[in-house]
């Protein structure tokens, strides 16, 4: 995808800021870390999404002689300090977590460490970019979930918040695990799969129904899905789909896909009768897809009532994540460097416990179990801290430390999630194909236990503090109260 300049994407007081910090000359080296309270949809899991458009952003941060024009503008910007805009390039450090991974709530997904002017500036596009794209590859694995291996399309493009949401939205519901999108763009800049049928007016332009059909089988005989609920779903579409399937078999046309497509009624009912008239015909292999304001749940409750529909069409529910709107990650201050070159951790208080920051410079290790290569539990610490996996570890709830957990050892593996993305404002992480971070997403769905993956009352995934940090967290806290 061509480079797109997002530098001005940000909030005012994401600049006066920077110019406080250049006016008064304090610019030192910080660490924010970008998080997320909770799953959406009170879910096991999320999804990661969205790095590699923070990586093109990055790359192209620089202030154009029009930005630093329009800034001027404003009235509000010194001299000085927009001539330090004109030559601005990123120079710090990024840590992420890679696409397609399964995320849990208040870990690090990125983390900036760079001068306080440069990881102020670039605050809020990360989190519009990771916000946006984590929800709807989350919305994506839930409705795929509820589909129980059938395929799940994206079509919801007409319906998304404005075109980047509906480009940015597609990519995002193919690596949480749809096969194939309606939005063309997307299948070209991201090299996916594009899927699609006709609409009614197809049918209503012709005579009769019959002849739109055979029209249609005509022109794409290699992929043929009717749409059959113009007039009578039972009366009229179906059997007039089989008497163009019928055709098409007599005069020796095999096509790679056919069936039926359900866009409104009662889709259980529907697509029961309507299989028993496929079968019937001999049509035994036919599709029968549906779609009519889809989500996880309703599939769930046909799947339950025994729908024969074997392929899914969903827009707007995906698109837009209908029922939770925002995915919630924050940016937070966590640590500051001193001037022998040593991170002193920071925290942020809130009368809400759950708003209370996890300070200083951290890391994830994921824990698995090593017979099942299920997760146990993320394992967040500070960067340097080891750990033997031959040894017994003991995890606890930070919350609540009462609640222990001691894994054997030998019975469990570890793995850093955090990547090295910028280093010195150079990138070293080659991002992945749309259908590879996808492929990566199935694998690492795999990794929950069937309880996590529920779409009601999930079994929610532990995320820990090491001692270390724990301890370090509640040293300030006691600070602050004492």
């Amino acid at each position: 995808m061509s480079s797109q300049n997002l530098t001005l994407l940000t909030d005012l007081y994401e600049l006066t800021m920077m110019q406080g910090y250049f006016e008064t000359q304090a610019n030192e080296t910080v660490i924010f870390d970008m998080f997320f309270r909770e799953n959406p949809n009170n879910g096991g899991y999320s999804i990661m999404a969205g790095l590699d458009q923070v990586i093109e952003y990055v790359k192209n941060l620089n202030f154009s002689y029009e930005d630093v024009d329009y800034l001027r503008g404003l009235g509000i910007f010194s001299e000085d300090f927009l001539h330090y805009l004109s030559g601005f390039h990123f120079s710090g450090d990024i840590y992420a977590i890679p696409e397609g991974t399964v995320i849990f709530p208040r870990e690090p997904l990125i983390k900036v460490i760079a001068p306080i002017m440069e990881a102020q500036l670039v605050e809020t596009a990360i989190l519009t970019i990771i916000n946006h794209q984590c929800l709807i590859a989350t919305k994506a694995a839930r409705v795929v979930h509820a589909a129980q291996g059938n395929g799940v399309m994206e079509f919801g493009l007409r319906r998304a918040q404005g075109p980047d949401a509906g480009l940015y939205g597609a990519r995002a519901a193919m690596i949480g695990g749809c096969i194939g999108t309606s939005n063309v763009l997307a299948g070209e800049l991201f090299d996916v799969p594009v899927l699609g049928t006709h609409a009614h007016s197809w049918i209503m332009s012709f005579k009769d129904e019959y002849t739109a059909f055979k029209e249609y089988a005509r022109l794409y005989p290699d992929a043929c899905t009717l749409l059959v609920d113009t007039y009578d779903t039972l009366k009229s579409g179906v059997p007039n789909a089989i008497r163009v399937f019928k055709e098409m078999r007599e005069a020796g046309i095999h096509p790679k896909s056919y069936g039926i497509r359900l866009d409104s009624g009662d889709l259980a009912y529907l697509s029961k009768k309507a299989r028993k008239m496929l079968d019937d015909a001999g049509f035994t292999d036919a599709v029968i897809a549906a779609s009519n304001d889809l989500d996880e749940f309703l599939i769930n409750d046909l799947k339950i009532q025994g729908a024969k529909i074997t392929s899914w069409g969903v827009g707007t529910n995906l698109i837009t994540s209908k029922d939770c709107p925002s995915f919630g990650g924050v940016y937070k201050l966590a640590a500051i460097q001193n001037k022998e070159g040593e991170f002193i951790p920071k925290i942020k208080i809130s009368e809400n416990t759950e708003k209370i920051t996890n300070p200083g410079n951290k890391t994830i290790y994921r824990i698995y179990d090593k017979e099942s290569g299920k997760i146990r539990a993320d394992l967040i610490c500070f960067v340097g801290e080891e750990y033997d996996t031959s040894e017994d570890l003991l995890l606890f709830d930070p919350n609540a430390t009462w609640k222990k957990t001691r894994l054997a050892g030998g019975t469990y593996t570890m793995k850093e999630i955090l990547k090295p993305i910028f280093i010195r404002g150079e990138c070293k992480y080659q991002s992945p194909t749309v259908k590879e971070i996808a492929e990566f997403c199935k694998q690492e769905k795999e990794t929950l236990w069937e309880e996590t993956k529920r779409l009601f009352n999930p079994h929610k995934v532990y995320v820990d503090l090491s001692k270390k940090l724990y301890d370090t967290k509640t040293d300030l806290l006691n600070r602050v109260n004492a």
